[in-house]
């Protein structure tokens, strides 16, 4: 990135000291975007030189003013408005700033986490069921997270853990057995995640009438949710599962087969790749040599009835299980042993769990035992919390499993059918064949699903509107999208015009568009670091869409192609040349394609 930002502090600090006579140390000089009601594209904000004693606010930004304006060929201007110092810098310097960045493949990275490993677990998904609405915006968080953090210098390892076994499968087994229909994929027409989940949820009909029927022979409630036959019957599968009964054994390779390979084809259509897969299959009995170890070293102790426990009451978040009475593990304990495995995998620096806000509680306990444990990987651990995601009240024309949730590709269907109801009778795209076609109605449906996803702070909760994610106009992909197709157009239109270069003598000064413009491409490295180091998606998501909109305002305002002026040409077209690069590599941080026509 450019040095604009640390020379202007270093500059302020000279000239404080020369003028003043005291020391101002740099970092003291709050540099920011000006407000777009001020002059001027950088503002140094004065208040917290009130500490040094050098006088009002407005009266040191006056006279800072002068100084900058006097010692750096780069302020051209100034302006103060109470304790905002308002620079307006040069049109040299910004024509400097696109002819060196704008064919530099390294303004798109940075070197921030060069050398260090990260590791991004994200998804989680249970083989009972189809990817639901809430794995979306797992996805699509976990997915811009690693790739943020990747553009940073990290090396990336993306990988999902699987619940693969236990009661919620085993519900669905049950229920497939007891159907006596013997269906599969392929003979029900269904994706596997959907016929294992419509059997999960006929087991929970039919347990629900077991109840009711006991209850109505006199039985109280709890006992009767106890004595149910299908109650009974999924502890007896558990058991023969944890015995390697071969027959249970079969079935629930086979019925996990068809949810791996549904999955599957939603993370192809998503653009999503694993680097590994983790199975709790695999993991909860490594678990229990963890607990095991923290038992001899006193980190656990162990109850009267054989359960095993952690106090962390003095960390504010109480006695936690970490092993059942009769063995048998929990979450908390093949989260142990995934956590171990990560880092002999990885030799990671820092370990990004991406999970719902629901489990907040849950990772703090997690982390304070590795720290406990003294596992030298703790200190690199964080838990990107996410708020729900829901749909509209009202919303009629997606069907919901269990009442709740919605299935994502369900859901990805929808924004597509609509993405055709806006787009297939648009003139723009009526030379395009129907493979293209195609192929554009999938890039503005993910683009749509997924800067919706990303476009809100992951901690909030949010409401996913499937018709406004599509609109070509506003705070959505397809904008955006349009925004890039525009460019592309523009520069396949232009024709042979000379490079543009910094000492090429433009005949007229910047437009504002065209300083605004240049401003926030400027941004975009900062914004890339800030993001990586919050861990935050949406600031990417934002941005993109900031330059979008700070882009039309531009191809409003000023005519590219100008016959008659060459120089001005080459520099617009320079400018929408790098603007296009731009918007493609902040969606592209996101998963999301950009189509070079619509």
């Amino acid at each position: 990135m450019s040095a604009l930002i640390p020379n202007l502090q270093q500059a302020a600090s000279a000239a404080i000291k020369a003028h003043y006579e005291v020391d101002v140390p740099p970092e003291t000089f709050n540099v920011q975007e000006t407000r777009k009601d001020f002059e001027g594209e950088l503002t140094i904000v004065t208040f917290p030189l009130s500490k040094f004693r050098l006088g009002a606010p407005h009266v040191v930004g006056e006279e800072l003013g002068k100084l900058l304006v006097r010692d750096l060929d780069y302020v051209e201007a100034y302006n103060v408005v109470k304790g905002f110092l308002n620079l307006s810098i040069s049109a040299g310097y910004w024509l400097s700033f696109l002819a060196e960045q704008q064919n530099n493949p390294d303004f798109f990275r940075t070197n921030i986490g060069e050398g260090n490993a990260v590791v991004v677990e994200y998804c989680s998904p249970n083989t009972n069921k189809p990817l639901h609405m809430g794995h979306l915006r797992n996805i699509v968080l976990g997915y811009a997270l690693s790739q943020i953090l990747k553009a940073n210098g990290y090396k990336t390892h993306e990988v999902c853990l699987y619940n693969d076994r236990g009661t919620a499968i085993s519900k669905s087994m049950y229920s497939w057995e007891q159907s006596g229909l013997n269906e599969t994929p392929e003979s029900s027409g269904k994706k596997g995640d959907v016929l294992v989940g419509d059997y999960y949820v006929a087991f929970g009909g039919q347990y629900q009438k077991e109840i009711e029927t006991l209850v109505a022979e006199g039985m109280p409630e709890a006992e009767a949710k106890v004595k149910a036959p299908s109650h009974k019957a999924i502890n007896d599968m558990l058991i023969a599962w944890e015995a390697q009964d071969p027959a249970t054994r079969a079935l629930w390779k086979k019925m996990n087969q068809w949810v791996y390979d549904a999955h599957m084809d939603t993370f192809q259509h998503l653009g999503i790749n694993f680097e590994k897969f983790y199975y709790e299959s695999d993991l909860y009995n490594e678990g229990k040599d963890i607990v095991e170890e923290g038992i001899q070293s006193g980190v656990f102790y162990k109850k009267e009835d054989g359960s095993v426990w952690i106090d962390l009451e003095e960390e504010g978040l109480d006695q936690k299980l970490v092993l059942r009475a009769n063995g048998t593990s929990i979450y908390i304990t093949q989260d142990l042993a995934t956590a171990a495995h990560k880092q002999g995998d990885f030799d990671m620096q820092k370990s990004i769990y991406v999970v719902g806000n629901e489990q907040d509680y849950h990772f703090k306990v997690l982390f304070e035992i590795l720290k406990k444990l003294k596992k030298p990987y703790a200190n690199g651990l964080f838990h990107l919390s996410y708020g729900m995601v829901e749909l509209p009240k009202g919303q009629g024309r997606i069907k919901s499993r269990e009442g709740t949730r919605v299935d994502a590709d369900d859901l990805i269907a929808e924004v597509q059918a609509r993405v055709k109801e806006v787009t297939e009778d648009s003139e723009k795209i009526a030379s395009l064949n129907d493979a293209e076609k195609e192929q554009l109605y999938r890039q503005l449906s993910l683009g749509a699903l997924k800067f919706f996803l990303a476009k809100v702070d992951p901690q909030k909760r949010m409401i996913f509107d499937p018709k406004e994610s599509v609109a070509l106009k506003g705070h959505t992909g397809p904008y955006i999208q349009y925004a890039y197709a525009r460019t592309q157009s523009i520069l396949r239109n232009a024709g042979e015009f000379p490079q543009f270069s910094a000492d090429s003598a433009l005949e007229e000064s910047l437009q504002t568009s065209e300083r605004n413009l240049l401003l926030r491409l400027f941004r975009f490295p900062d914004t890339l670091s800030d993001a990586g180091a919050q861990y935050n998606p949406a600031l990417i998501a934002n941005y993109a869409y900031e330059l979008a909109r700070d882009f039309s305002s531009f191809y409003d305002e000023c005519k590219v192609i100008q016959q008659d002026k060459a120089h001005t040409s080459a520099m617009r077209l320079a400018l929408v040349d790098f603007t296009g690069k731009t918007l493609q590599a902040s969606m592209n941080l996101l998963g999301i394609e950009m189509p070079n026509r619509m």
